[in-house]
Formats: C-alpha cells, structure tokens, sequence
C-alpha cells in the first residue's frame, strides 16, 4: 500500500502569511520557510511583528476566509485520493486551516495549535513532534507503507529525503539548487505524472 503525503501551503493553497502580509502592507510577514529554514526562529519573527503591530487571531482568520486553494488543486487532491492514501503533512496550525481544507474535500490533515488568549493575541505556539513531517513518514514505514511525498520549502526536504521518492513542487530556485536529487515540476499535470513514474503499482493518469 502506498500514502501520498504532501505539504500544503506552496502547493495546494496560497502561502497564509504571504496573503496576511499583502492584506496588512507588513513586509517583513511575507517569510515563508522557503527564505528561513528554522521554523522556530521563523514564527518568533511572526508573533514579535503580531504584537508589534497589535494583530491577533482574529485578524488573520479573517483574510483566510477570503482565500482559495491554488487553481487546479481540489482536482488533483481528488485524483490522488482515488489512486493513493493521502495525508497533509503541514507546518500551519489547526486555526488556520479549517476554511482552506473544507474546499479541499477535507483530506486528512496533520499539522500545530496555537496558543491565544481571550483578546486574541497570539502568545504562543505548540508543535506536535520536532520535524514531524519525517517522523510521520517514518512512522508511515513502521505501518509497512511506501511514501511518495511532495513539498515546495526548505522544512519538507527531510520528509522527502525519509520518503520512498520525494518531489518538488513549485518550490523557490534556491531550494531547486540545494536539493537537486529531488525532481522538481510547477504544474499538478506533471506532479501527476511524477506519482504515477514513482508508484510501484501500474496507475492510469
């Protein structure tokens, strides 16, 4: 049996914090970890431009309503689940993502929590396993699954490297160069057709 685990912002949704920074004029929020590998550095930049700025929960909840998945993405997601298992190995939170994963089909989601407060401020946030995109894909090997994984940024190339085969996705030149043992492809057609060459199995696009 085989599980498809893919990362979810860069590749099937739009970047929230790049979407939060383009709503809010706040630069230094466009950040993503395809520029700062350290996630931990990277959010303890994000909460300090939160506080700075006064924004909370509530605020970025907000310009996640009005966001939609990548064009072309609820139709690969579909594709996908009827040939593979499929599972959404994310950094976002829980908080996020609920409106973005309804128009999904509300695939199987593993990612954080955050911590806020009763105004809304966000003061905190809790990781559910350091580098838990690996540990899940070797978990998944524990179960006797095979894993094809695809990502976009520098936090999904240990998952790639630990899966079966790993793909990039629309990922940044910088991650392309630093991680040629990967094949890289930007449109779902031809991720499509990097599942179907990794798949021990015979699958039809």
């Amino acid at each position: 049996m085989e599980i498809a685990c893919l990362d979810l912002e860069g590749v099937l949704v739009p970047e929230i914090w790049i979407g939060f920074a383009e709503k809010t004029g706040i630069e230094e929020l466009r950040a993503t970890t395809r520029d700062i590998p350290d996630y931990d550095v990277l959010m303890r930049q994000r909460l300090r431009i939160l506080d700075e700025h006064r924004l909370g929960l509530d605020d970025i909840q907000e310009v996640i309503g009005s966001m939609s998945p990548i064009p072309g993405a609820r139709e690969f997601i579909d594709w996908l689940r009827e040939r593979f298992q499929v599972v959404i190995l994310s950094d976002t939170f829980y908080e996020f993502s609920l409106p973005l994963m309804a128009q999904l089909g509300y695939p199987t989601l593993f990612c954080h929590r955050l911590e806020a407060d009763e105004s809304g401020r966000i003061v905190n946030y809790n990781i559910r396993l350091k580098d838990h995109k690996r540990q899940s894909v070797i978990a998944f090997h524990q179960l006797n699954y095979r894993v094809i994984a695809a990502g976009d940024s520098y936090n999904d190339t240990s998952m790639l490297g630990e899966a079966d085969a790993g793909i990039l996705f629309k990922a940044p030149d910088n991650v392309i160069r630093e991680f040629p043992q990967f094949p890289s492809v930007s449109e779902y057609a031809e991720l499509k057709g990097e599942f179907v060459k990794a798949s021990k199995r015979r699958i039809e696009l």
